[in-house]
């Protein structure tokens, strides 16, 4: 099962990818919603290597997801693998400049069972496709706008 967002935001892509690599930031908003997280390993600086295990309440039962960052390409992409129980998952966030003052993020999540349980889960997911497709634009729309405006506050 696949989503995908493209969101075009006024700023340099250097700033937008800065932005992105602040893991301290989503670490601290993940456990304000009440996840704990563990950051397992740390690079210097931010790169490839870097993972988080991470446990949440979801639907009644308390889950685990361990989280790597495999693909670390400065300023361009990276991309994250999940896996949680036998639902692995692939994040990839690709910035392209539009322009000097311009960038473009695109996200794309890619959610793969790998056992009955998990295939379950993502058929029930597959049955409200249209309302997490929207869910999932609409929060990446959200974010891009939020980087816009804390590039703006720093200009």
């Amino acid at each position: 099962m696949e989503f995908d967002s493209k969101e075009d935001i006024e700023a340099p892509i250097e700033e937008v990818f800065a932005m992105l690599c602040e893991f301290d930031t989503f670490e601290r908003l993940a456990l304000r919603r009440g996840v704990e997280v563990v950051r397992k390993a740390d690079v210097p600086g931010g790169g490839a290597g870097m993972a988080w295990a991470a446990q949440f309440d979801l639907r009644g039962k308390t889950r685990s997801l361990d989280l790597e960052l495999v693909r670390f390409d400065r300023p361009g992409r990276m991309e994250f693998d999940a896996r949680s129980g036998g639902l692995d998952g692939k994040m990839v966030f690709t910035l392209v400049a539009l322009s000097p003052r311009r960038t473009r993020l695109s996200a794309d999540l890619t959610l793969i069972p790998r056992n009955l349980s998990a295939r379950l889960l993502v058929q029930s997911l597959k049955l409200a496709r249209a309302n997490l497709t929207r869910k999932f634009k609409l929060g990446m729309a959200n974010y891009a706008k939020s980087l816009e405006e804390r590039y703006r506050q720093t200009v």
